[in-house]
């Protein structure tokens, strides 16, 4: 009797056990799918420039060499588990990932808009960062040329 209880208590620590490993699998950080199509490229000489910029309006520093850059040629927007984007800030496994829609590369203020996220090492938009110190949304800029409108 007392070694069918031996049995039993295994028995019942194997499947809490188990239950608590899938548990922490669910908790494990994931990968987040790059959108489709996209290439990751060397990042052009002026990205470090809005860089600079970024960190200037905003206070906050980083590290340009860190980041993982990405384009998806010829697009004006890809699609992503949050909707149509023209760009996409990604942190995975500690690696700071930044996905242009190529139609934007060079579009300073998309880019400097997804370097912002970087810096901030968040998703959302904090308007103190965002509109005020660095004036990184639509309204502040011309989508066609992508020069401020108002200036930064």
């Amino acid at each position: 009797m007392e070694i069918r209880s031996i049995r039993v208590g295994r028995r019942l620590a194997g499947a809490g056990f188990g239950a608590l490993i899938s548990a922490c699998s669910t908790l494990a950080p994931h990968d987040i799918p790059l959108p489709a199509g996209a290439v990751q490229v060397v990042a052009p000489v002026i990205y470090q420039e809005w860089q600079e910029r970024t960190e200037a309006c905003s206070g906050l520093t980083g590290n340009f060499s860190a980041i993982q850059w990405y384009v998806v040629p010829g697009v004006e927007t890809f699609s992503t588990d949050q909707g149509l984007k023209v760009g996409q800030w990604i942190r995975e496994g500690g690696q700071n990932k930044i996905v242009i829609a190529g139609n934007y590369q060079n579009h300073e203020m998309v880019v400097r808009h997804e370097i912002l996220h970087s810096l901030l090492e968040r998703e959302g938009h904090p308007p103190e960062y965002f509109v005020t110190r660095c004036h990184l949304t639509w309204d502040s800029w011309d989508r066609a040329t992508g020069a401020p409108i108002s200036g930064d």
